[in-house]
């Protein structure tokens, strides 16, 4: 990730409907700067890698530090592609090289991703990219005035990949 990656972010953070299904209201755009000024978005609890085809930007990933118990804690991890890179089979690929890079680098042996039930292509894409479905999230999050479902999929460690 570099400097003019923040643009980016920032049109994330303040274009309703950028990032489909999971805008939940305006944040502060300067946020964005303030992290990478922070850690570049690497830290230990987590971090984000820019999704690249070639010399264009696609999108990025994510990663965030869970625990059900503090000796067993997982990686979480999302992606956001722009619109136009939607539809062309690059998000499994960069969730699955996420995937390994976090095996490789780290020693977690769980890694799970959330989606919406109305998002069908991330689904497609978490079960390509070797995810497992595990069930329903009820009421897990709140979007667009309401509670609404989530679908909680996990790989792990000795999963194939």
């Amino acid at each position: 990730m570099a400097e003019p990656d923040l643009a980016m972010f920032r049109r994330f953070a303040v274009e309703p409907g950028l990032i489909g299904l999971d805008w939940t209201g305006f944040r502060d755009a300067q946020e964005p700067a303030r992290q990478f000024a922070a850690n570049g978005y690497l830290s230990p609890d987590g971090g984000r890698l820019m999704v690249a085809v070639g010399d264009d930007t696609a999108g990025y990933v994510s990663w965030r530090r869970g625990a059900y118990m503090p000796e067993s804690w997982y990686w979480e991890i999302g992606i956001a592609l722009l619109p136009e890179w939607r539809g062309k089979g690059i998000g499994w690929r960069a969730q699955a090289m996420l995937c390994e890079y976090l095996f490789h680098h780290t020693p977690v042996q769980r890694i799970q991703a959330c989606t919406h039930p109305e998002n069908l292509a991330e689904q497609r894409a978490l079960e390509k990219a070797g995810f497992q479905l595990e069930g329903v999230v009820r009421a897990a999050e709140f979007r667009a005035g309401q509670w609404r479902d989530g679908l909680l999929y996990s790989r792990l460690r000795s999963d194939p990949s």
